[in-house]
């Protein structure tokens, strides 16, 4: 199969707007400079799902360190470990599944050794406690140094696993992945276990059934909702013994603060403002690891791929449909394209990264548009030297229907030019001769756009007009006539301004003449004019400058005549064999007397009044 280059630079050409969007969203992209936009559609995409309940029968309850807690106990933070020691027995003594400590005891208590060993000794007694650790990069401008802050090491010998609770927010400061391990970077090289991951693990080994941990370094978090999703029981009041042991049977419990106070909140798709405590992302985190449903990603080349031709659908939109009905299309295109995201994310927890192809789709659109409006602004400009405003609309309305190709077609044409002109010059100065053309010239070219005829061109002081042109006009021929009826009159009137003014009059003759003629754009290389050649336009020369010896201003040919007849005055003038032409032409003129009732009786009592 040959490929046609030339086919394939045309198509190229009109959808150069879609492919420099495509390849804009590619950089975008590329530079991390959509991220922001992609993660506020991740935000909304939660919200249109609304708040879930969590899973039930996992059982993930908060013991949350809160104002109430602070308020009730009546006791500054650091609490004391022995403290920390009692919460954990009246824990145990409900047999809970796990047990987790979003707190980290790196340093010796104020209160003691005694202090110490009492926590330790309330975790090795439980037998199912995670311990917080947390790693740290200490970044100066001079040196860079990796800290390990784990448990003392009385508190972690009986717990069941010590593990990092370290989660690092995304640029914009919002927290949507868990780690599963944790690499530092340093010479601290050993992988660490993620909080999460460790508590999934035990459960694995209690018998829960969990699904398989991802292959990842993190997971992107299945949020259950914003604060409170997951139940909370306030610190003091486990301490003090109200709440029945049986309450933590096969639970798994998680500790840490909720305060305020003590700083460990983040922002969350479900918690813009920042408030979501650090204990409850770990449980949206457990949750989403054991469910084996995280939210996962469409591979970002796959999404940009996509967001390419969606830049180049927005293109071919409003190459095929223009403007407006492309908008229409290109908001129903986005729509779907919308609810296909809502859906994969509801159904199938997809994210789809659908705001690369939104903005490619938007560009897209809008420069091919920018650019449609830029070219025919121009291209109207151009018209506008031939064509009346109205068909100028015409024109650029239908540009992609040929209307200005070059074709043979049927037309009429109509030369006029001033009678004895090149007198009249000799006679005024240059300024003067300007000033009378240019009126005159305007008023013709007005009524030539009046009756939807276009002027070709001005040859001096004559206009050379044609009609059923660039569109179909059935009445071309009468209203080529009409014009000339009206230049008559319109001439009479600027010839009386200047017999007042200068005592020159001004008379002008019509040639008009129907048949075909090759119309389009013509010329050469490097100058293009919308025109006509061929033998009828020639002839409609010929006849104008013949008016002058038949004393009559409009004379048309036979061809026009019997286009005509039944609608205006004529008398015959019989045959004439013009200049250029050897077979002679029957030719009428159009008597003033017209039966057209705008302008003749004007043109009928001026001339009844110089003949008296």
């Amino acid at each position: 199969m040959k490929v046609s280059w030339s086919r394939i630079r045309r198509i190229g050409r009109k959808h150069l707007a879609g492919i420099l969007a495509g390849v804009a969203v590619v950089v975008l992209v590329q530079f991390g400079l959509l991220d922001t936009l992609e993660h506020w559609s991740l935000a909304q995409l939660f919200e249109w799902r609304g708040r879930r309940d969590p899973d039930s029968m996992l059982g993930i309850v908060i013991v949350a360190i809160d104002e109430s807690t602070f308020a009730e106990m009546d006791e500054q933070w650091p609490f004391a470990r022995a403290r920390h020691a009692e919460l954990l027995m009246h824990l145990a003594a409900g047999k809970p599944r796990l047990i987790g400590f979003d707190v980290i005891f790196e340093s010796p208590s104020s209160r003691g050794p005694k202090d110490d060993e009492a926590l330790g000794k309330a975790v090795a007694f439980a037998g199912n406690v995670v311990l917080g650790a947390a790693y740290t990069k200490d970044i100066q401008p001079h040196t860079k140094r990796e800290m390990y802050v784990s448990p003392l090491p009385g508190i972690r010998r009986g717990a069941a696993a010590v593990a990092l609770v370290n989660m690092w927010p995304d640029p914009d400061g919002e927290v949507r992945r868990v780690p599963l391990e944790i690499v530092p970077e340093g010479k601290m090289a050993q992988r660490m276990p993620a909080f999460d991951t460790a508590l999934h693990e035990l459960l694995a080994k209690s018998g829960r059934p969990v699904a398989p941990l991802p292959r990842a370094s993190s997971v992107l978090i299945n949020f259950r909702g914003g604060r409170n999703t997951f139940p909370w029981v306030s610190y003091h009041r486990v301490v003090r013994g109200e709440i029945e042991p049986a309450y933590w049977k096969n639970k798994i419990v998680l500790i840490g603060p909720t305060s305020e106070v003590l700083h460990d909140q983040f922002a969350t798709p479900f918690a813009s403002g920042g408030d979501m405590p650090g204990v409850e992302i770990h449980a949206n985190a457990l949750e989403t690891l054991v469910h084996g449903n995280p939210i996962r990603e469409v591979p970002r080349p796959l999404s940009t791929a996509l967001a390419v031709v969606a830049g180049f659908l927005g293109c071919a939109l409003v190459v095929r449909l223009h403007a407006f009905r492309a908008l229409l299309a290109a908001t129903g295109l986005w729509l779907i394209l919308t609810l296909a995201a809502y859906a994969g994310f509801v159904l199938m927890d997809v994210w789809m990264r659908g705001m690369a192809g939104t903005v490619a789709l938007v560009l897209g659109y809008g420069t091919t548009v920018l650019e449609h409006f830029v070219r025919e602004q121009r291209q109207r400009r151009q018209l506008s030297r031939f064509f009346s405003p109205a068909v100028v609309r015409e024109v650029v309305r239908h540009k992609d229907e040929g209307s200005l190709t070059t074709s043979r077609r049927l037309v009429t044409v109509l030369f006029s030019d001033i009678r004895g002109f090149t007198s009249l010059s000799e006679q005024l100065q240059p300024e003067q001769v300007e000033e009378m053309l240019r009126e005159y010239l305007t008023e013709m070219t007005e009524i030539v756009y009046k009756h939807k005829g276009v002027v070709d061109k001005y040859i001096g002081d004559c206009v050379m007009a044609l009609y059923n042109v660039p569109f179909e006009d059935p009445e071309h021929a009468v209203k080529a006539v009409r014009t000339g009826l009206e230049f008559q009159d319109r001439t009479l009137a600027v010839s009386k301004r200047w017999e007042d003014k200068l005592g020159i009059a001004i008379r002008n003759g019509v040639g008009i003449n129907t048949g075909e003629a090759v119309v389009g754009t013509l010329g050469s290389r490097q100058l293009l004019q919308y025109t006509a050649i061929g033998d009828t336009i020639n002839l409609g020369a010929r006849l104008e400058s013949i008016t002058k010896d038949y004393k009559t201003n409009i004379i048309i040919s036979e061809s026009t005549y019997v286009l005509v007849k039944d609608q205006f005055v004529t008398k015959e003038l019989g045959d004439v064999t013009v200049k250029g032409k050897s077979q002679p032409v029957k030719i009428y003129a159009v008597l003033p007397t017209s039966l057209d009732p705008e302008w003749a009786p004007t043109v009928a009592e001026y001339l009844s009044t110089r003949a008296k």
